[in-house]
């Protein structure tokens, strides 16, 4: 059974290639800004590229933080990638005039990458937890990045009591340091890197998710 999918449309640039992507592993998806459209679908796609402070307004100008908060309340999926990883973060320390805070969906500032060359951009090997679901069958593959921030920690503590939920996975990859690569997290699953930019890797770990919904 097919599975549907909304890339929320606003205005984060080109995101053709995730809707070509998610359609290639079976999704039936819809590129689309629309509130009613975003939260009914089985999955949602959070794309992000560029400025962290230009993607936050644009989703602030599509409701797009209501949308996610109201998904991830009800338990339904959503993906963010790159800077889409990056917003469900409390902030980020690139510059743009006065802060922006990010949707807090995990505690933490995006920082920019202490390394030789920066942006990182190019293929890099992952280090994902065992058991994680996003990377069943390709834990050993090299996706690829467009970046120069990333989450460098990853200070979520771990739930304790007897209701304590499933700890979040948290994948590594490594340039000049170590930083966070992708998190699952419940419902709410995100990449640094570009699933729909990564090849066959990339078009596996999409299906993996799709298959999840």
């Amino acid at each position: 059974m097919s599975r549907s999918v909304v890339v929320l449309d606003y205005g984060s640039g080109n995101v053709r290639s995730a809707v070509r992507a998610l359609e290639h592993v079976g999704a039936d998806v819809e590129l689309t800004g629309d509130r009613a459209a975003a939260l009914a679908a089985q999955g949602l796609f959070v794309p992000g590229v560029g400025n962290f402070h230009a993607c936050m307004a644009g989703l602030a100008a599509a409701d797009g933080p209501r949308i996610v908060e109201r998904r991830l309340s009800g338990g339904r999926p959503v993906l963010g990638v790159c800077v889409g990883m990056q917003v469900m973060f409390d902030g980020s320390a690139e510059p743009s005039g006065a802060p922006v805070p990010g949707l807090g969906q995990w505690p933490g500032t995006v920082t920019r990458l202490e390394a030789p060359v920066v942006p990182h951009m190019g293929w890099s090997a992952v280090e994902p937890p065992a058991g994680s679901r996003l990377f069943a069958g390709v834990e050993d593959e090299r996706f690829y990045f467009v970046h120069s921030y990333a989450a460098r920690s990853w200070d979520l503590p771990p739930a304790d009591g007897a209701m304590a939920v499933v700890a979040p996975g948290v994948t590594w990859a490594r340039h000049g340091e170590r930083f966070v690569a992708a998190v699952e997290n419940g419902p709410l699953a995100a990449t640094q890197f570009h699933p729909e930019k990564s090849g066959e890797a990339g078009l596996a770990l999409l299906e993996n998710w799709v298959r999840s919904l």
